[in-house]
């Protein structure tokens, strides 16, 4: 650990590491909470991986056919927005199982970034980056574009608090009182696109998809209503990615891998924990307490 404290200090590209993953962390707490509590984090990953189409489309546009604007960072983010509108409008129009939409979008997105890139000549780029990633190279670029990502999502997550919240929990009663469900709902897949994309070019797929979901999963256990799951999942998720590159360190370990371990070991423990015989008898408890109150209270109300 002293090593890891000396190297933080003196190497900028540690401290760049670490800021990218407490930015990161606070947009995957506020949007992975969202679609754990949707119950549509395949989304995460099909969006994730169709990224890797617009990649692949831009560069082999760019190399093979010269189209200079044909940017990376563009391309993923065609490619993700397109992902999230199919997703959407098909599972709502066509009255298809989320489930099946999102895995053909997620194999037909990779499959074609694959083909794209196979047939760009001389293209050497390490697909494992765009997997993977690596949280060391992360550059001052970078991390003021996660920052106006930071900004964006908690800009949105206020203004529309109560509208997710109601499509989160009951999308037919929100139907019932009016609310523009399909809007909200591409409205949240297009949030999702646009935390993937972005995040993807700094920290990698698999990291991306671990902190959207796993932080949440583990803040479920602790929060009781949705806000303060997104607080907890937040600082879950920026204690995972700053112990995570400190045990990492001295070893030499991959830090995106180490991270995505110690996340899933803790909520592990975490929802084993939950299923104790003793923690069952406190939630039951707390349920009679809590039905005992609603049943002195109804009487009163109705007065």
């Amino acid at each position: 650990m002293s090593e890891f404290l000396d190297a933080l200090r003196s190497n900028p590209f540690m401290q760049y590491a670490i800021l990218a993953g407490v930015l990161a962390s606070i947009a995957c707490g506020v949007v992975g909470t969202y679609i754990v509590v949707r119950r549509v984090t395949y989304i995460a990953g099909s969006i994730s991986h169709c990224v890797l189409g617009g990649i692949g489309a831009a560069v082999y546009l760019r190399d093979v056919w010269g189209w200079t604007f044909a940017t990376p960072l563009r391309g993923a983010v065609v490619a993700a927005m397109l992902a999230a509108f199919i997703i959407g409008i098909v599972s709502m129009k066509a009255k298809q199982r989320e489930d099946t939409v999102i895995g053909a979008v997620w194999a037909i997105g990779m499959a074609a970034g694959i083909l794209f890139i196979w047939k760009t000549p001389g293209y050497q780029q390490d697909l494992m980056s765009y997997l993977f990633g690596n949280i060391l190279m992360v550059t001052p670029e970078d991390l003021w574009l996660v920052a106006g990502l930071d900004v964006a999502v908690i800009a949105a997550g206020i203004l529309v608090y109560n509208p997710l919240l109601a499509l989160c929990f009951d999308e037919e009663f929100a139907r019932a009182r009016g609310m523009r469900v399909e809007f909200y709902y591409l409205f949240l897949l297009g949030l999702t696109a646009l935390t993937v994309v972005l995040l993807v070019s700094v920290v990698g797929i698999i990291l991306v998809i671990a902190l959207l979901t796993l932080p949440v999963a583990v803040a479920s256990h602790f929060a009781k209503r949705l806000w303060q799951m997104m607080v907890l999942a937040s600082i879950f998720s920026i204690l995972f990615t700053v112990i995570g590159q400190a045990i990492a360190y001295s070893p030499g370990l991959p830090a995106g891998a180490t991270i995505i371990v110690l996340a899933g070991a803790v909520y592990v423990v975490v929802a084993v924990g939950s299923r104790l015989p003793w923690r069952r008898k406190a939630r039951e408890r707390q349920f009679q307490v809590q039905g005992s109150k609603f049943q002195a209270e109804e009487p009163r109300q109705r007065h």
